[in-house]
């Protein structure tokens, strides 16, 4: 799709590594910068831009910090109507609302409405990429996808498989399971801007032949991703371990199957033995940290210091519906408090770089995305920290403090500190 060249004036912030890692080097900042973008692609970025095209539209949010979209790693879209559902835990809140609410997704208008509202949200919020669960209906992939596709976006989603412990109509078995992810692998991987994860929902759902189907699949299409959850809760652990006796502990059960790897992302893995952080740092399998779900559902606090100590790959996500908001940022905030109960500080560069670049290497991805730098795809978001009165408030006595003005967008910001999105080069921010 070729348009005019679009220019995005402000003061840009992008990661060239991970600050915990490298400090002040890890980061690019621009006090008066602009973006050119055409053709989905970042074509310059900085100070001062040569060749900019007389046509080109002028998007001017000075003062404003232009960053590359955020990139959420676990994401249910089909719970947008139980987000904030009342007291449960992960078991029964699953049963009582979550699988309630999936059985709707039979239909194929349910789907499309969901998905239209679901892309809506992630825009408005900041976030422009992000690795999400249909449910076991291809038709809520397929509507999924449509709209993704439509909106030019990089979404990553799959068919959740689950052949028990649910409600008759969200069953499926192994086999169906199997044909079902792969009709729909060989329909939407590569397509675009789109890619397939391979998702087994997690051991209390599936069988062992389900999970060995799935293996089945992560080993014939090796650049698929596989997507599924990881000792969240101590009763369904406790029940995982019942369902499989003889596997040596619940992230065995998924090793048995062929489901971990560097394009592994496990949601949650709070409560884990040193086993199995050994075989995750070991398989480069991801550690998604879900702060706000975690906290909602009583699951307990993620242990950062443990898991990238002992060299597991980690990444933030909002884990929407068990997750309280759609914002990256705060789920941040979320995330900061949770680490500070674990006495571990969590600077806001480390944050910013963590919803951006960081999340794009879990992912994979930093070849494409989650930088402001030419030859990248142009999915940015435009963020400005006076967007409340408390915030301009605030914001008085940063004295242009980078880390300060930081640190209040993730403490005090959501969706209204969003000045704008951009998708493949396009405002997308409704």
């Amino acid at each position: 799709m070729s348009g005019p060249a679009r220019l995005v004036r402000g003061r840009i912030l992008t990661f060239k590594d991970d600050p915990a890692a490298t400090g002040v080097a890890a980061h690019a900042y621009v006090e008066d910068g602009a973006v050119l973008m055409k053709n989905g692609h970042i074509e310059a970025a900085g100070e001062t831009l040569s060749r900019v095209p007389k046509d080109a539209v002028v998007d001017d949010h000075s003062g404003c910090l232009i960053m590359a979209g955020f990139i959420d790693t676990h994401i249910h879209y089909p719970q947008t109507r139980v987000i904030g559902s009342y007291g449960a835990q992960l078991l029964d809140w699953l049963h009582n609302y979550t699988f309630l609410e999936e059985q709707k997704f039979a239909d194929p208008a349910h789907c499309a409405e969901v998905a239209e509202f679901f892309l809506d949200e992630l825009f408005r919020c900041g976030t422009t990429t992000a690795l999400v669960y249909c449910t076991v209906h291809p038709e809520s992939v397929e509507a999924f996808f449509t709209a993704a596709e439509r909106r030019r976006a990089r979404m990553i989603a799959g068919k959740t498989m689950m052949d028990r412990d649910a409600p008759e109509k969200l069953l499926d078995s192994a086999q169906q399971g199997y044909d079902e992810s792969k009709a729909l692998i060989e329909r939407w991987r590569g397509r675009g801007r789109l890619d397939y994860a391979v998702t087994p929902r997690f051991a209390v759902t599936s069988t062992k032949a389900q999970l060995e189907a799935a293996g089945a699949l992560a080993k014939e299409f090796p650049e698929a991703y596989v997507q599924s959850h990881l000792n969240e809760n101590h009763a369904e652990i406790k029940l995982v371990a019942k369902l499989f006796p003889g596997a040596k502990s619940y992230l065995d059960v998924y090793d048995r199957a062929g489901l971990l790897g560097p394009r592994s992302i496990f949601g949650h893995c709070i409560h884990m033995t040193d086993g199995e952080v050994a075989r995750m740092a070991e398989s480069g399998s991801v550690a998604a940290f879900c702060p706000t779900s975690n906290l909602f559902l009583g699951s307990g606090l993620f242990d950062q210091a443990r898991l990238a100590g002992a060299g597991v790959r980690i990444a933030l996500a909002t884990d929407v519906g068990g997750g309280t908001s759609y914002s990256m940022l705060r789920t941040a905030a979320e995330g900061y408090k949770v680490l500070q109960l674990n006495r571990l500080p969590w600077p806001p560069l480390h944050a910013f770089y963590r919803m951006t670049l960081g999340n794009a290497r879990a992912l994979g991805l930093d070849d494409r995305i989650g930088s402001v730098e030419p030859g990248k795809e142009a999915d940015l978001v435009v963020l400005d920290s006076r967007a409340t009165p408390a915030m301009a408030h605030r914001m008085e006595s940063a004295k242009g403090d980078l880390a300060v003005e930081l640190f209040a967008l993730i403490t005090m910001g959501d969706d209204r500190a969003v000045r704008q999105t951009y998708v493949a080069g396009e405002p997308s921010k409704t």
